[in-house]
């Protein structure tokens, strides 16, 4: 009878620690450096911030370090957007951009994972990781950017 004891001691803390460890990984937070915009700017960043999907292209949100209003994240960061970010250096006055439901975007050559709205108060800054379409996450992001961020 002793020996039977003895399992069920230690599958007791196994199975407390195993359940830890799964709400560990799931309140991970993922580091990216928030912007500072000021002004119209700034107010227009959270705005959006209360807009965006809570879902996007089948990743949850995930919190960001440091918290930041101009910060939104999905799954563990493979989908990342930060706000009010200063015009993109590579992105010349004859620069293509793409118009994706109302919304220009412009590719940066540099890093193809790397999208900047353009012709509103604030520069959308989106990192879409490879395993992902970026225009489907663009047009997810369309409506949230026309109605919180003027042109």
């Amino acid at each position: 009878m002793r020996e039977a004891k003895g399992p069920a001691r230690t599958t007791l803390p196994t199975t407390v620690v195993a359940a830890l460890a799964l709400l560990a990984g799931c309140s991970s937070t993922v580091h990216v450096e928030p912007p500072t915009p000021t002004g119209e700017a700034a107010a227009a960043c959270r705005t959006l911030g209360t807009a965006l999907p809570k879902t996007l292209d089948g990743l949850g949100r995930a919190a960001s370090e440091p918290p930041s209003p101009y910060v939104a994240v999905w799954g563990d960061g493979q989908i990342a957007l930060r706000c009010g970010v200063p015009r993109p250096a590579a992105m010349e006055p004859t620069a293509e951009v793409s118009d994706i439901n109302g919304v220009g975007w412009f590719q940066d050559p540099r890093r193809p994972t790397l999208f900047t709205s353009t012709n509103r108060v604030a520069y959308v800054e989106v990192t879409i990781g490879k395993g992902h379409q970026p225009g489907a996450v663009l047009v997810d992001l369309a409506e949230p950017i026309k109605s919180s961020i003027p042109e």
